[in-house]
């Protein structure tokens, strides 16, 4: 697809991933970085001129609606959904550490959250000629680590929703559906499971979606998601073919 000259909205792009794919793309895009804290998003889009920020929690319904009444108002369209936030807790199942909760909270964000936003937003990215949804998941989408176990959950549920939105938004639009899936990043919010002694750069991540978004690779699998899947998933597209015919 085309990434120049559209206007993007990335969800948690104060920081981490969400922030070096805003900086990746804003010298050819206006790029909106969305999150609940207004001095990182501030911070954030400092000295990047086409970097714009809406404070805006995506948990919140009434925040979506403001959200989405901004970008009309103030940006008159939108051409790229980035759903790039997201909540996870490290621990793991035997630690009896108060799961539902842990659950409930990163299921709201990894997943009920885009689920909503996307809806949201679909009406303005069908008056677009160019136009996709990006659905950042996670090597833990394929294969759940006992570390990270209920957002292992959440990212498994947004895969499922992604191939399924992409299958349907196919029939009738000419929305575009992609989903990121990167493995371990080296970033604050991966600190805890031991991303910054192990994780690839979030600029790695952001060139992987570039490449993916120009190529039209729907499923962009970064780094050690690939090895992952070719050793294997790499029949799943069959299988989804199978199950959707």
């Amino acid at each position: 697809m085309n990434i120049t000259n559209n206007t993007i909205l990335i969800t948690g792009g104060g920081s981490g991933i969400g922030l070096e794919i805003a900086k990746a793309l804003s010298a050819s895009n206006k790029i909106i970085i969305a999150g609940r804290n207004k001095e990182k998003l501030d911070a954030a889009a400092e000295g990047h001129e086409n970097i714009f920020t809406i404070q805006a929690d995506i948990t919140s319904e009434k925040d979506i609606e403001r959200l989405a009444e901004e970008i009309k108002v103030n940006f008159g369209g939108l051409n790229i959904l980035i759903n790039n936030a997201g909540h996870a807790y490290a621990y793991t199942l035997s630690d009896h550490s108060d799961t539902y909760r842990k659950a409930s909270a990163e299921f709201e964000t990894n997943y009920f959250a885009p689920i909503r936003l996307t809806e949201k937003l679909l009406p303005l990215l069908k008056e677009q000629e160019n136009a996709a949804v990006v659905n950042v998941s996670s090597i833990v989408a394929l294969a759940p680590g006992s570390d990270v176990p209920t957002y292992s959950d959440s990212k498994a549920a947004l895969h499922s929703y992604t191939q399924l939105l992409r299958h349907e938004l196919a029939k009738d639009s000419g929305i575009k559906v992609f989903e990121l899936m990167p493995p371990l990043v080296n970033t604050d919010f991966s600190a805890e499971i031991g991303g910054k002694e192990n994780g690839i750069p979030a600029s790695e991540v952001a060139d992987s979606l570039i490449n993916g978004l120009t190529n039209d690779t729907y499923e962009i699998r970064v780094g050690n998601t690939e090895v992952l899947y070719n050793s294997f998933f790499a029949g799943s597209e069959g299988a989804f073919s199978v199950m959707n015919k």
